[in-house]
């Protein structure tokens, strides 16, 4: 099975970065036609714009088909909603929305899934507020933690938040459409942009979030200075990062150091005496790393079992050996005298990339065609949770672990974690308790834990029997570490042959990269995500210290491609083994970035920054604004709000200019208004424009409380009780997910061993005094 999604039917009527939620289904395997207006798509012009060329438009078109309509004109809507009748899925963006009432055309076609991604979703009071990619970041807690201390907040590179949002959506549709083929019932899915980076792209309140639980008092006003978390330094070609997390790998550095007596004492094997120490430390190892090459630093980083890893430029990125090998990046077509360097997806499903054709486009003449659909068995008694019924085995980790289950879990599968108390996953570890953390409680509630060791041969047979009765078993090991256990994605489809199996890493499982060790700092760092990161023109001013990315994106691309799957065997009576690559991820959300800057080199650095792109200071303490202007419209309107002298400011590279005077106008006006001053009124003049938000400021949000976005999840282990999201989107018919308590290590290994394995009580305590089965000990 390469496409898993060949009989899925879409119509999207996106015109912007929501097209993307529609794409991610194409590269799938989904058959989309998408409505474009007979004069045009907005986003025809969208940055970045070169030789002529939207990139973005053209790269979100990729395996799509376009149909053009006026959905103004009665007409037109009557063959969009006969189309409508053949199709599983369809995709709506705010404008669209607003000529094609969602509620209406589900009570015109009761079975079918309507997918609204708009920006802060169909109701709540910021419901008619226009965003973009920048404003979403400041919005959703990212630009917060985006820049140094004392300076104004840097904005993330172009396309994050964006790609953020229609991950979410993309899987919100997939779980609506999996409810909807059991029951005949069609589904409302209300997807925020908004929320969507707020509890997808790196959350607060979420796996590894940084909120503190919400105390204000322990959050900084200012940004942090994350540099010394993944500190970057310069050599001869270049710059390198290092991630010293693990006890081992502190001290093989400070054997490459020289063992200096002032860092010998054991309380330098923490992170935080480490870190307290940066001001003495890094100099060191900035002086060793002086004057080597970048490749010589990774290469004997490795050998000393080290993760050092080079800081690509988005030039070196695309040329990049690694990523050509593996068929992440490749020239492409994208216009007939056009060649550029595009993302080829985030995945491979039985070893073959998971990407649409390239992107040319022949507009449908008439009424467009569709694959026959999938025969579906109905049972209008299914279950309110529209995942019930399916089983996971999760031996995921960390972060990208975590998320990946846990999307499983909230939707009602039975998700069931893995894990040997010898190797704990190291999200339990807490400075109050050795097996719980806020972390880990928000990552694996929902579950079941199970204790297997499987390093021990019973406990690989265990393994095993329970992936015999399984759907899905989810994994971020390094590259090849289940294969040597014999418990590869072919070792278990041979007992299990309707078995998904999806693993997930830092660079995939192969090409040159494939055995380096992977954490997210260095993921960015190879992607050019890094550098793109960074304030110009300075050579110790990377800022993507603060973030955790791509992990949490990550985990939610491996739900949904596992959930393709599943669908897909549904449909073929075959499992599936998919490959995720973080990097991958990382690169096709900076697609058309990337290949801005393969087109014309220096291209990228500047790429996605519309007509006036700026974060401006408002009248408070270190209070901020992201105002966008995206084309020449927006411009007018905001000209006529601020006014001052415009003067040449006549073109957008002149608007563009950060010391220009439009962007002086725009400073001038908001430097006398607090943030919410200034974003009423540039939002009723319906320019694009977002407050700085801190995340412990989230709970609080008044649009967040009216969409009920966050509820309060408690834990036995823990002393507070928590804010915790409610999901990606939602739902017109089935409620926001339970918040079961994350699972004891090993909590539920009696009862699994007994209803799934069907063990008697003596054979589990024989299995539980030879440590192959493991229980709580606390």
């Amino acid at each position: 099975m390469t496409r898993p999604l060949a009989a899925l039917r879409v119509i999207d009527l996106c015109d912007g970065p929501a097209g993307l939620c529609a794409t991610l289904l194409a590269d799938l395997g989904a058959a989309v036609v998408r409505v474009e207006p007979p004069a045009g798509a907005r986003s025809r012009s969208e940055e970045p714009v070169l030789h002529g060329v939207g990139l973005p438009y053209v790269l979100r078109g990729r395996g799509v088909t376009p149909w053009s309509l006026d959905l103004a004109e009665e007409g037109d809507r009557e063959r969009l909603l006969a189309a409508a009748a053949e199709v599983d899925i369809v995709v709506l963006d705010g404008p669209a929305a607003a000529l094609l009432d969602p509620d209406e055309l589900r009570r015109r076609l009761p079975g079918l899934v309507v997918v609204a991604l708009t920006p802060y979703g169909l109701t709540g009071p910021h419901r008619d507020r226009v965003v973009t990619d920048a404003v979403l970041t400041a919005v959703g807690g990212v630009l917060s933690r985006s820049g140094l201390p004392g300076e104004p907040p840097l904005l993330p590179p172009p396309g994050l938040a964006d790609g953020t949002a229609a991950v979410q959506a993309a899987w919100a549709a997939l779980v609506a459409h999996v409810h909807a083929s059991r029951t005949g019932r069609g589904e409302l899915v209300d997807v925020s942009a908004h929320e969507a980076v707020v509890h997808g792209f790196d959350p607060g309140f979420g796996t590894q979030g940084s909120a503190a639980a919400g105390r204000s008092e322990d959050f900084p006003r200012d940004r942090p200075d994350a540099r010394a978390f993944y500190p970057v330094f310069r050599c001869d070609d270049g710059h390198v990062r290092i991630c010293l997390l693990a006890t081992r790998q502190w001290r093989a550095m400070f054997a490459w150091l020289g063992s200096p007596e002032e860092f010998a004492d054991p309380r330098y094997d923490t992170i935080p005496a480490r870190f307290a120490a940066a001001d003495r430390l890094h100099p060191l190892i900035a002086e060793l790393f002086a004057g080597r090459k970048r490749a010589e630093l990774v290469d004997e980083g490795a050998e000393r079992g080290i993760p050092v890893g080079g800081v690509l430029a988005p030039s070196e990125a695309i040329e990049e050996a690694h990523f050509r090998i593996t068929g992440a990046l490749r020239p492409v077509a994208v216009a007939p005298d056009l060649e550029a360097v595009v993302p080829q997806g985030f995945a491979t499903v039985d070893g073959v990339r998971a990407a649409a054709e390239d992107p040319v486009a022949t507009i449908v003449d008439g009424h467009p065609s569709f694959p026959e659909r999938a025969p579906v068995t109905r049972d209008p008694s299914s279950s309110e949770r529209p995942l019930a019924g399916l089983r996971v085995l999760d031996l995921g980790v960390i972060v990208a672990g975590a998320e990946a289950g846990r999307l499983w879990a909230d939707q009602g599968a039975e998700v069931i974690k893995v894990e040997n108390a010898g190797f704990p996953d190291g999200l339990r570890q807490s400075r109050r308790c050795a097996g719980m953390s806020a972390s880990f409680a928000w990552g694996q509630r929902n579950k079941r834990s199970i204790g297997l060791d499987l390093r021990t041969a019973r406990g690989r047979e265990l393994l095993r029997a329970l992936a015999a009765d399984a759907d899905v078993l989810l994994a971020n090991f390094r590259p090849g570490t289940l294969a040597k256990l014999g418990l590869g994605a072919e070792d278990l489809r041979a007992v299990a042959p309707r078995l998904v199996v999806c693993d997930s890493s830092a660079f995939g499982a192969s090409g040159p990269w494939s055995g380096r060790m992977g954490y997210g700092p260095l993921v960015r760092a190879a992607t050019g995500l890094s550098s793109l990161w960074a304030v110009p023109g300075r050579d110790d001013a990377f800022c993507d210290g603060a973030t955790v990315f791509p992990d949490h994106v990550a985990g939610a691309v491996s739900a949904l491609c596992s959930l393709a799957a599943v669908i897909g065997r549904d449909r073929t009576g075959r499992g599936a083994a998919i490959e995720i690559s973080q990097a991958d991820v990382a690169l096709t959300l900076l697609g058309p970035v990337l290949a801005a800057e393969s087109v014309e080199r220096g291209a990228g650095a500047t790429a996605g920054r519309a007509d006036l792109t700026g974060v401006f200071a408002c009248a408070g303490d270190d209070e901020w604004v992201v105002v966008q202007a995206r084309d020449g419209r927006d411009w007018d309107r905001l000209r006529t709000l601020v006014g001052g002298d415009a003067s040449g400011a006549s073109t957008p590279a002149q608007r563009r200019d950060p010391d220009g005077p439009a962007h002086r106008a725009v400073a001038s006006w908001v430097a006398t208004r607090s943030p919410a001053e200034a974003v009423r009124d540039l939002q009723a003049a319906g320019v694009p424009a977002g407050a700085m938000v801190r995340l412990p400021e989230e709970p609080d949000d008044e649009h967040l409380v009216a969409r009920g976005a966050f509820s309060t999840m408690e834990h036995p282990d823990l002393p507070v009780a928590l804010p915790a999201n409610t999901g990606p989107a939602r739902f017109s018919s089935f409620p926001v997910p339970a918040l079961a308590p994350a699972p004891r290590q090993g909590e539920h290994t009696r009862e699994i061993a007994r209803e799934l394995l069907g063990l008697s009580d003596a054979e589990i305590e024989e299995l539980l005094e030879a440590g192959v089965l493991q229980e709580p000990t606390q």
